[in-house]
């Protein structure tokens, strides 16, 4: 998979390319996919985890960060993929589904950013989804809610944490994992 700086495609604790604003306009950064919190291991000993998913939207963790418009920002993306259930047939071990939107050359997520750090926010999966990777896909925003994301107060953002429309999704192809 790609390594450059700029990839498309982006893997935990990679870097990403994101959009914000700064001053009401738009700025690029590259960060890494992942907000470090610190977590107690069973050790009792406290231990660092990248966080690469928000989920629960009413969590102080991030609920402070996704009250601030200045905080948002949409992470562009060609293809995403979420990991298979069970081993592949044809190549004997897990693997990745691929998906696309084939309306868009690129799409983006709903994302927050803290320092040189990002993470983006999941939500139930569609129906095109759901039966591949039922636990969660990321939110998908559509080009029309690009700025409300990130301008919009903190109702109107949490809104648009929604399941993509299947329709408007296809699943590109499967992939070996390593």
């Amino acid at each position: 998979m790609p390594e450059e700086p700029f990839a498309s495609d982006v893997y935990p604790k990679r870097k990403g390319l994101i959009v914000r604003q700064e001053a009401g306009k738009i700025a690029t950064d590259v960060r890494s996919w992942g907000i470090t919190t610190k977590i107690k291991g069973a050790s009792g000993k406290m231990l660092d985890k990248a966080v690469t998913n928000v989920r629960n939207l009413s969590s102080p963790f991030w609920k402070s960060t996704l009250a601030k418009p200045e905080q948002r920002c949409l992470v562009p993306f060609t293809t995403f993929a979420e990991p298979t259930l069970d081993p592949h047939p044809e190549f004997g071990k897990k693997g990745e589904h691929w998906f696309k939107l084939p309306a868009y050359p690129v799409g983006a997520f709903a994302g927050i950013w803290r320092g040189g750090e990002y993470a983006f926010l999941t939500c139930e999966p569609c129906a095109l989804v759901a039966p591949l990777h039922p636990k969660a896909m990321p939110v998908i925003l559509h080009p029309e809610d690009y700025e409300a994301w990130l301008t919009g107060d903190l109702d109107a953002a949490c809104n648009l944490a929604q399941p993509f429309p299947s329709q408007m999704m296809e699943v590109a192809t499967v992939w070996p994992k390593g």
